[in-house]
This record gives C-alpha cells, sequence and structure tokens, in this order.
C-alpha cells in the first residue's frame, strides 16, 4: 500500500453541527477514487481540509506525509477543482488558464488547447458571463491540464451536457492511462462514473460508511424477487437494506455475498436473483441512518461548506 494521503480521526464541528465525525481513511497512489454520499454528507468540508482550505477541529491529515496548511511544496502537488469555485469579476478563461499555468508545474499547454477547442469554450468573455456548462468546462480543463499527482473533482462537471460529460470521461480515463495520479471524483452521477473508479469512498452524516475497491462494493449486495415467504424464508438472518412487496410478491435487498450453493437454492424454490448497481446499492446504504444522523445532515445545508 502507498498511500498519498493519510486522515486520522478528522473531526470538524461548525457550532452545533458535526460535519465530520471522526473520520478515519488513506487514499492511495496512482488510484481513481470515487468520493460519494449525498448532500450535506462532508464530502466538500473533507476535499477543502485536505487541501488546506479550511482547517479541522481535530484530527490530523497528511498529504505526502506532510501537513498541507500553508505548506506550498505540498499544494503545488494537487489541484481541487470545484463547481463553485469564484473568480475575479473581470477573469476571462485565458487568465484562468494563465494562473493555472503558473501554479502547477506540470501542467500541458497542449492539452489544456485541445480541451478548449473540445468543449468549444470562448475565451475572451469574461467567466461571470459564461454559462453554467462553460463554467463548468473552465474547471474540467484546469484539473486535467494541471496533471496535478492529487486532483479533487468536487462536481465541477454538473453544469455540462451529455455529450461535454462523456468527453470529460474519456479524456481522463485516456490521460490517467499515460500520466497516472490520483484523482477523487466526487459525484451524484454514480451510474455514470462507475465505470471510471477503482475505489469507492462513501461517506455519510459526517462517516465513512464504504471504503474499497469497485469490484468488492459491487458483490456487497443482490436483489431477489418472488414469493414473499419463501424469500423471508430464505433470507432468514441476513441484513435486508431495502424492501418492496406488492400481494405475496416482495423484491428484496440483501447485504453479503452468496455461495454458489446458495444461489442454487435459491433458483430453485422459483426467486429471481439480479446484481445490485453501485448507484443502488449506495442510496440502499446513504438511505439508513440513525435518526441523531438524520438531525445532523438536516443541519448541514444551512453551514457553508457543508452543503454537499
Amino acid at each position: 500500500m502507498n498511500p498519498v494521503i493519510e486522515v486520522r480521526n478528522l473531526t470538524k464541528r461548525y457550532k452545533d453541527t458535526l460535519a465530520l465525525d471522526n473520520v478515519s481513511f488513506d487514499i492511495q497512489k496512482d488510484t481513481i477514487y470515487g468520493f460519494l454520499g449525498r448532500n450535506g454528507a462532508g464530502k466538500t468540508t473533507a476535499m477543502s481540509i485536505l487541501t488546506a482550505q479550511n482547517l479541522p477541529t481535530s484530527g490530523e491529515v497528511r498529504v505526502f506525509g506532510e501537513n498541507p496548511y500553508e505548506n506550498a511544496r505540498v499544494l503545488s502537488r494537487m489541484c481541487f477543482v470545484r463547481e463553485s469555485q469564484k473568480y475575479p469579476d473581470d477573469a476571462t478563461p485565458r487568465h484562468a488558464f494563465a494562473s493555472a499555468r503558473l501554479f502547477f508545474p506540470r501542467w500541458d499547454q497542449e492539452l489544456a488547447d485541445e480541451l478548449i477547442d473540445e468543449f468549444q469554450l470562448p475565451l475572451k468573455r469574461t467567466i461571470k458571463k459564461l454559462s453554467r456548462g462553460q463554467l463548468s468546462a473552465v474547471g474540467v480543463i484546469i484539473g486535467l491540464a494541471s496533471r496535478a499527482e492529487i486532483t479533487f473533482f468536487d462536481e465541477p462537471y454538473l453544469g455540462l451536457d451529455a455529450v461535454a460529460r462523456q468527453i470529460f470521461y474519456d479524456r481522463l480515463l485516456a490521460d490517467y492511462a499515460e500520466h497516472p495520479r490520483t484523482v477523487l471524483l466526487s459525484s451524484h452521477l454514480i451510474d455514470e462514473v462507475s465505470n471510471l473508479i477503482e475505489r469507492v469512498l462513501v461517506i455519510d452524516a459526517g462517516r465513512i460508511i464504504m471504503d474499497e475497491s469497485t469490484d468488492d462494493a459491487r458483490e456487497q449486495a443482490t436483489n431477489v424477487v418472488g414469493d414473499a415467504a419463501a424469500i423471508e424464508r430464505a433470507l432468514d438472518g441476513r441484513e435486508v437494506i431495502h424492501r418492496e412487496s406488492l400481494g405475496r410478491v416482495a423484491s428484496i435487498t440483501f447485504l453479503g455475498r452468496l455461495e454458489d450453493a446458495e444461489r442454487a437454492a435459491l433458483t430453485a424454490a422459483g426467486l429471481d436473483l439480479a446484481p445490485v448497481s453501485l448507484q443502488q446499492l449506495i442510496v440502499r446504504r446513504t438511505q439508513q441512518r440513525t435518526p441523531r444522523h438524520d438531525a445532523l445532515a438536516a443541519s448541514d445545508v444551512t453551514q457553508e461548506g457543508v452543503s454537499r
């Protein structure tokens, strides 16, 4: 294991709101992560602390083995692209890219020029007059062309249409293959990014509830459909995370892997088995909250920097 980020017992509190609750995890070198969770889960807060744009209440963060706060050696090796990025009123995309070229030592101008053309970005228009999609393109171009050793994408591509998002995904994979680095991709479009990400890091109400490879995550749960009574007998003792029923027919999603013999027995009982998509799994897992965490998450949206 070769972590480039180490987080230990990280806590962030905004007055009465607990945004991060004693969080610990590692981020490995040259890996694409899906940093996933509901609005208010604490994703943006965590990334802001990792990039030294926010301070923790307690706990420790090490990036490349060092504290990133006011550490130019570390900060020049990271790029944080966020949807709510602010620019001076008179700034144009050309100004934003010129500044990025000065800050990021691995900046690739040729790649930036290619992306500007692909996204059809007007360079001379002030950023405040750009459409939401054009503004998203500015962030995506900086994130890709910086070729930073660690790049955080905090949903900067939400304004892009489906074609532009596919350009981003294709370009990210192609450039990652040629220039490996660590990428943290925060997204609500889980099904769209599921084929990009190698590891899944899920945060819910300020706590990490999943940290594993995408393949292992996909195998965590199974959906079974059929006679409700037969399903209940077959799944006795298993952890059910979602249940729907219509008359005597039920659809139940449960955690845990099935052995071949168990699958055969369920099929023989007339029950249909289906895999659970990554998005379905995460939706079901993050629906399971304690009342205390529900109250905390509801208050998150009132605090700046905790709304994602």
